[in-house]
This record gives C-alpha cells, sequence and structure tokens, in this order.
C-alpha cells in the first residue's frame, strides 16, 4: 500500500465512521447501505467488530492525568489493549495483518473501538495514574 492509498483510506474510514455515528444517534441502528460500505472498506475484520460491539467488549480506560486507552476481550476471552490515539492493538493479528501482510487496515479489536467510540457503546473504567501506567506496561 502506498501512502496516497493510506491516506485515501484513512479518509473514507473516517467518513464512514461520522456516518456510522450520525446513524446511530438518531435512530439507533445502522443502515444495511452503511453496513454494506463498510464492509466493503473492512471486509472480513467487520463481522468480528461488530460482533465484539454487541457484546459490549470494549472498555475505555482512563486516569486522572487525562491517558487514555482502550482494552478489547477478544472472542478467545483474551484482553488486548489498544492505545486511543493511534490504530495499535497488542493482538498478534495486528502485528501479521496489518503491519507485516499488509492486507488489513486495522485488527478487528480497533475496528471494534471506532466503531464502539462512534454509538457511545464503550464501557468506562476509571483508574489511578499508576494502574494506567500497569496496564500500559504489559502491552506486548
Amino acid at each position: 500500500m502506498n501512502c496516497n492509498t493510506g491516506s485515501v483510506l484513512d479518509s473514507v474510514t473516517e467518513q464512514l465512521l461520522k456516518e456510522v455515528e450520525h446513524s446511530y444517534k438518531s435512530t439507533g441502528q445502522l443502515t444495511d447501505e452503511l453496513l454494506t460500505a463498510l464492509q466493503f472498506v473492512f471486509q472480513t475484520t467487520l463481522s468480528p467488530a461488530l460482533d465484539l460491539v454487541d457484546h459490549r467488549n470494549i472498555t475505555r480506560i482512563s486516569s486522572p492525568c487525562g491517558r487514555v486507552l482502550y482494552q478489547v476481550v477478544g472472542s478467545s476471552g483474551t484482553p488486548y489493549t489498544c492505545l486511543s490515539t493511534s490504530i495499535y492493538c497488542s493482538c498478534p493479528a495486528y502485528r501479521y495483518s496489518v503491519l507485516m501482510k499488509q492486507d488489513h487496515i486495522m485488527c478487528k479489536h480497533t475496528l471494534a473501538i471506532r466503531l464502539a467510540v462512534a454509538m457511545d457503546l464503550c464501557k468506562e473504567l476509571v483508574v489511578t495514574n499508576e494502574e494506567l501506567v500497569k496496564v500500559i506496561t504489559n502491552m506486548d
């Protein structure tokens, strides 16, 4: 994937997520047309990501200093930590499919976070600064 393709995909992704937010706030659901567009862009990652959102497996973790990260309990029950300022995830699929093979825009965990944030469906957990540091230092 070259730089221009990446920036176009980033723009398309951001626009789709804005439409997800608007649609979900307006009607409490996603239209078939929007789901089709999401499927076209995210392909095999979309369905498992929506499943994670449906099961409310995404937690927004924040601390008093204002730092935020997300934890997603994957389909296997394993919690994966994802940074709020990037599309990084600690899962093996991220390293393999997104970084090495570059055949996915993001893993199902990061897509689930983006969808859950757009639909306001994240659980909230406030921790101390020290607890947040422990979570970050235990990331792979």
